[in-house]
């Protein structure tokens, strides 16, 4: 019967580990202007997606995009395709 208890807590530790560990690692949000979190232009940049060939473009507002951890004064430049509105 102790054997069956560890078994049930070692299988709860381990379902819990991969969220612990993401939650480690994640960017936090960036701080950006309240003037640049106007902003409701939208910043088109290539996204890399791990696994595939495919270049990926997508289109977000620059708060958006700082919800996400990327600072597009940075990113742009190298990654930029285009702006819309």
């Amino acid at each position: 019967m102790a054997h069956q208890y560890l078994l049930i807590a070692l299988g709860l530790a381990v379902a819990a580990t991969p969220a612990s560990v993401a939650a480690q690692f994640a960017d936090p949000p960036l701080k950006i202007s309240a003037d640049a979190a106007a902003d409701s232009k939208l910043y088109c940049m290539h996204v890399d997606i791990t696994g595939t060939i495919a270049e990926r473009v997508e289109c977000w507002t620059r708060a958006e995009w700082a919800d996400q951890g990327v600072d597009v004064d940075k990113e742009y430049p190298k990654n930029g395709v285009r702006t819309l509105g």
